[in-house]
């Protein structure tokens, strides 16, 4: 999902909405023996500040279904996890994402939400229900 930050603050627009559904991102599924379920959702919103930096939140949710990580019976979980992310155009600035202070795509932050979403263990119900 590409925002077109010059262009929005040409329109005096500071602020917006996306959404957009992904492919998981390859290799990037933690747990052994378990995959995502169809796409990955992407929500959110971002404000244009001041400095040309980028403030984006964003939502994931997507299903994860596997073996379940105590009794390797078939699992599945419903995920959904929210991530903050700053893009600024200082290429030094490790702390946040960069972007070239004109087009900004925020698949980067979606990919590490993914990462940063996922489950220790992936349990099935009856494994859920005993560990209450």
């Amino acid at each position: 999902m590409i925002i077109e930050v010059k262009k929005q603050i040409a329109l005096r627009k500071y602020v917006g909405d996306f959404a957009y559904e992904c492919p998981p991102p390859e290799g990037k599924t933690v747990l052994p023996l378990c995959e995502v379920e169809g796409n990955i959702k992407v929500s959110g919103s971002y404000e244009i500040y001041e400095d040309d930096s980028v403030g984006v939140t964003l939502k994931i949710a997507y299903a994860l279904k596997g073996q379940c990580s105590y009794c390797l019976e078939d699992a599945r979980s419903e995920i959904s996890f929210s991530y903050d992310a700053l893009f600024v155009t200082d290429k030094d600035d490790a702390d946040n994402y960069y972007y070239d202070g004109t087009r900004l795509d925020v698949q980067p932050a979606a990919e590490d939400a993914f990462v940063f979403s996922q489950p220790k263990v992936l349990l099935c119900e009856k494994c859920s229900a005993s560990s209450d």
